[in-house]
């Protein structure tokens, strides 16, 4: 791809590197903040700067936050007993949407991938454990997408804590293998967190 300016193509490499845009749907995208008043762009680069610069992770449960503790593990009304296992803020947001859950969340900002050089240690496990031997959760939920790196991340997180006086379970099936849970509709996501099953019970199946 040629282009007449070395600026444009700068600013079309740059936003070539976020996930699923490739350089023509970046050039269509910088070339359309171009066409905006600047003022608009300006409003852009000042949220993205401010994001980068002043947003937080809850000290509680690894959600992003504006706050050191997010509104979920603030709210008196939730059931800190009881504590929801996703990958990422993207889960917490979905698994929200069902209007189902009225737990907390414990955001371990990935999956154990060892092709992709991500082991336990990379992960936030360590302080759910942690939370656990506090003796303040009753049950743990396991709702990774059903994919090998998420059954992987389950089975480690399961085997951390199997010893410990707490209840694993899991998700219903009711998402297929395989998908993600941001893209699961909020009827068949809420319908398997309400039917969840013992974990044990998982793994004979």
């Amino acid at each position: 791809m040629e282009f007449s300016s070395k600026l444009l193509e700068n600013a079309v490499y740059e936003m070539s590197q976020l996930p699923g845009i490739g350089k023509r749907t970046a050039l269509r995208l910088v070339l359309h903040l171009l066409r905006q008043p600047e003022e608009q762009t300006s409003h852009l680069t000042k949220a993205l700067n401010t994001l980068r610069g002043e947003i937080n992770f809850c000290a509680n449960c690894h959600n992003i936050s504006d706050t050191a503790l997010c509104e979920i593990c603030a709210n008196p009304n939730r059931d800190a007993s009881i504590v929801c296992t996703v990958e990422d803020v993207r889960d917490v947001m979905a698994i929200e949407n069902t209007s189902q859950y009225r737990g907390h969340y414990h955001v371990l900002g990935g999956k154990i991938s060892p092709l992709d050089g991500i082991g336990p240690q990379d992960l936030n496990i360590a302080s759910l454990v942690e939370k656990v031997k506090a003796g303040t959760v009753s049950e743990v939920i396991f709702a990774l997408s059903s994919t090998m790196e998420g059954d992987t991340t389950n089975f480690y997180i399961y085997r951390q804590l199997e010893d410990l006086s707490v209840k694993t379970s899991t998700i219903a099936r009711g998402i297929a293998v395989g998908d993600e849970l941001e893209y699961a509709d909020e009827v068949t996501l809420g319908r398997s967190i309400l039917n969840r099953i013992p974990f044990e019970n998982s793994l004979k199946s």
